[in-house]
């Protein structure tokens, strides 16, 4: 029983931690662009113009990338 005195307001301080950590994300603009990260999954880093499927779906070949020097490793390794 003594314990609950002690976990009771240690749980009420961690919820109420956790709320003002919440609203301090949603006033600084943490949510404010939900759908671009979810697009950004959709295009290759290494195109920078993402015209890889516009230019598929015409049927041209695909327009080549500017080289990255040799000692630059891709940015998924």
């Amino acid at each position: 029983m003594p314990a609950l005195y002690v976990m009771i307001p240690a749980a009420l301080l961690i919820v109420a931690i956790a709320i003002y950590i919440f609203f301090w994300a949603v006033d600084s603009g943490q949510y404010d662009d939900l759908d671009g990260p979810a697009h950004s999954i959709l295009f290759d880093d290494q195109d920078p113009n993402h015209r890889a499927g516009v230019d598929e779906a015409s049927g041209q070949p695909p327009a080549t990338a500017p080289s990255q020097p040799k000692d630059k490793a891709p940015p998924h390794v």
